[in-house]
C-alpha cells in the first residue's frame, strides 16, 4: 500500500523535543523528511542524556525514527546555496528556534514564500506575539504558564509537573494537524502559508476543562471536586476526574509504589460495585443510594472501595470491575508498559534495530490508518544521507568533495 503523505517532501530544522515529535510523525505518514542538521554536532539531543558512550542517545532516536539526515554550514555561502535549493524543491519546513533565529540566517518568511511560492512554513514557538513573545520556553515552563501545573496535584501540596510531554510533544501534535490542514488547503489556493502554534497555547488547548469550571466556581463550589473550601481559582484536586463522574486512585495488594487501580463510579455501577466490595446494602440505602447523596461523601465511597481492593491486585480487580461495565484502569508503570506484551502486538511499543547500540524499544505510531501502515524505523546517524540528499538536488560526487573539503557539509 501507499503511505497518506507520500511523494511530500518536509526540511525538518527542529531540535530536542517538540519539533522533532511533530516532524517524526509526519515521516511515520509517509513523507520523506530530510532532517537538516549542524555539521559535527548535529541535534544537540544526540548527545544528551547518553546511555552508551559515543552512541545517538535514546532521547534522539526515539524522536526521529523514519527521517534522513543531512549536515550543513549555514553560515557559508555554499551552505546557504544548498540551503535555497532544498527550500525550492519541499513542501513543508519546520523550524522550533527561538524567535527571530531563521531571520537572521537571512531567511525571513517573504525569502522563503518568494524561493517557494507554495512552501508551508511551520514554526513552534513558546508563545504568540505579544508580552512573552521573547521568552525561552521549556516543556515544565509550558505547563506552568498554560494552566497545567497550577491544578496537578493534591490539595495541600504544591504546582506539579505532569510526566506527559504536554508542553513539547503535545505541543508537535497540534503542529501536525495545522501542517495538514495547511497542506489540504494549498490544493485548492496553490499557495503555501505560515504555520505558528505556541507551547503556551497548545497546554491551554490541554487545559480548556479547567477554564471550563473557572467559569463555573461564579456560581459556586464545584462538587464532583473532593476539595473542602473553594477560592476564586480552580484549586488541585488530587486524583479527582473533575469530570461528571467521581473517580480516584485506590491502593491494591501488594502495596508497591504503582499498586493502585483508577476507579469510576458511574450510577449503573454503583450497586454491582457495592456488591463486589461487600457492601451490598448500600446500593438501596437511601444515604448512598443516589449520585447526589454520594458526590458529598466521594472520600467515604473510596474508602469503603479501597478497604476491597487492597485485598487484590490491580489485574485481579481490573477483571472484576470489567465483568460488572465498571470503567477502571490499573496504574501502570513504564515499566510494565515496555513490557506489554498487548501494546507490542498493536505495534504501540516497538523494538528497533539501530547500527550502533544494538535494538531498543520506542513507541509505535498513534495514528492508525486503514490504507496507510507504519513501519518504524531507525533514526539517522549524523550526516548519514548527505551524499544521496545532494544527488537528489543535482550536486556531482566532485562538488560532494569540495563542500566536505570546506566544512560545508
Amino acid at each position: 500500500m501507499g503511505k497518506a503523505l507520500e511523494g511530500v517532501r518536509v526540511l525538518d530544522m527542529t531540535h530536542v523535543q517538540s519539533g522533532p515529535s511533530s516532524t517524526q510523525l509526519l515521516a511515520w505518514l509517509g513523507a520523506d523528511v530530510i532532517k537538516l542538521e549542524t555539521p559535527g554536532r548535529g541535534d544537540i539531543t544526540r548527545g544528551q542524556l547518553r546511555d552508551v558512550p559515543g552512541v545517538d542517545s535514546l532521547y534522539f532516536t526515539m524522536l526521529n525514527a523514519n527521517k534522513r539526515s543531512i549536515t550543513l554550514n549555514m553560515k557559508s555561502d555554499e551552505g546557504k546555496e544548498v540551503f535555497e535549493r532544498l527550500v525550492s524543491g519541499v513542501d513543508i519546513l519546520v523550524e522550533n528556534f527561538g524567535p527571530g533565529v531563521v531571520d537572521r540566517f537571512g531567511y525571513p518568511w517573504d525569502k522563503l514564500s518568494a524561493l517557494n511560492p507554495r512552501l508551508i512554513y511551520a514554526s513552534i514557538k513558546g508563545f504568540g506575539p505579544g508580552r512573552y513573545a521573547d521568552f525561552k520556553a521549556y516543556e515544565v515552563i509550558a505547563q506552568a504558564m498554560g494552566g497545567a501545573m497550577s491544578t496537578t496535584g493534591f490539595e495541600e501540596g504544591p504546582p506539579t509537573a505532569t510526566g506527559a510531554q504536554i508542553g513539547d510533544s503535545g505541543t508537535g501534535i497540534h503542529l501536525v494537524a495545522a501542517i495538514l490542514a495547511a497542506l489540504f488547503q494549498r490544493t485548492s489556493t496553490g499557495r503555501g502559508q505560515r504555520v505558528q502554534v505556541a507551547m503556551q497555547d497548545a497546554v491551554l488547548n490541554l487545559c480548556r476543562v479547567k477554564l471550563r469550571d473557572q467559569q463555573r466556581l461564579t456560581h459556586g463550589p464545584l462538587g464532583e471536586y473532593p476539595n473542602d473550601q473553594f477560592g476564586a481559582e480552580v484549586p488541585r484536586s488530587g486524583n479527582a476526574s473533575g469530570g461528571g463522574q467521581p473517580g480516584w486512585a485506590v491502593k491494591c495488594a501488594p502495596g508497591g509504589p504503582n499498586d493502585y487501580i483508577y476507579v469510576i463510579v458511574q450510577p449503573p455501577g454503583w450497586a454491582p460495585l457495592a456488591r463486589l466490595i461487600g457492601k451490598a446494602e448500600l446500593a438501596e440505602d437511601p444515604a448512598w443510594a443516589t449520585p447526589e447523596v454520594r458526590l458529598s461523601k466521594l472520600d467515604k465511597m473510596f474508602a469503603l472501595v479501597e478497604e476491597w481492593t487492597e485485598k487484590h491486585t490491580k489485574w485481579e480487580v481490573m477483571e472484576k470491575l470489567n465483568a460488572h461495565n465498571i470503567p477502571c484502569g490499573p496504574i501502570l508503570s513504564t515499566k510494565e508498559l515496555i513490557e506489554d506484551e498487548t501494546l507490542a502486538e498493536l505495534g504501540s511499543v516497538v523494538e528497533v534495530p539501530h547500527p550502533e547500540r544494538g535494538s531498543f524499544k520506542t513507541v509505535g505510531c498513534p495514528l492508525k490508518l486503514s490504507d496507510s501502515p507504519v513501519e518504524i524505523e531507525r533514526s539517522p546517524l549524523l550526516g548519514e544521507h548527505n551524499d544521496e540528499v545532494l544527488a537528489e538536488l543535482g550536486y556531482s560526487e566532485t562538488e560532494l568533495e569540495k563542500f566536505r573539503a570546506a566544512g560545508v557539509i
